[in-house]
């Protein structure tokens, strides 16, 4: 991208948007985030993933394919290290969460920064989801 941009002396700039559950333990920080989605229904969640199947948005729509046939465990639901699309069952927008210890979160906020990720914006906690 940064290649193609060049051609037309453009320098994009890139930035992420999570949410952040931090922890003193990483079994904290995953307990915190099973406590997010525990009291969802199969129904709730059906009726959101259907209400984001008909929006346009690119982002949404990936959000969607990263939950196509998975349930909501920790294995269903972390789709790459400490990164978390829980969130995104029953919300719209920014559907994941890095999950982890103070370091294993700043590790993989620094794999962003190494990638050209020059912009972060974290959600500092997120409620309860409701379904």
């Amino acid at each position: 991208m940064q290649r193609r941009a060049a051609a037309f002396e453009r320098a994009p700039r890139f930035g992420v948007r999570l949410h952040a559950i931090v922890r003193e333990t990483e079994d904290e920080a995953w307990a915190a985030a099973d406590s997010l989605i525990s009291r969802l229904d199969d129904g709730a969640i059906a009726e959101a993933q259907q209400t984001f199947a008909r929006m346009d948005s690119i982002g949404q729509q990936r959000m969607l394919e990263l939950r196509k046939g998975h349930g909501r465990t920790r294995a269903d639901l972390e789709i790459s290290p400490n990164l978390w699309a829980g969130v995104g069952l029953t919300r719209g927008g920014a559907g994941t969460a890095i999950v982890g210890n103070p370091a294993q979160v700043e590790a993989r906020l620094r794999e962003y920064a190494a990638l050209g990720v020059d912009s972060f914006i974290l959600n500092p906690g997120v409620s309860p989801l409701k379904g």
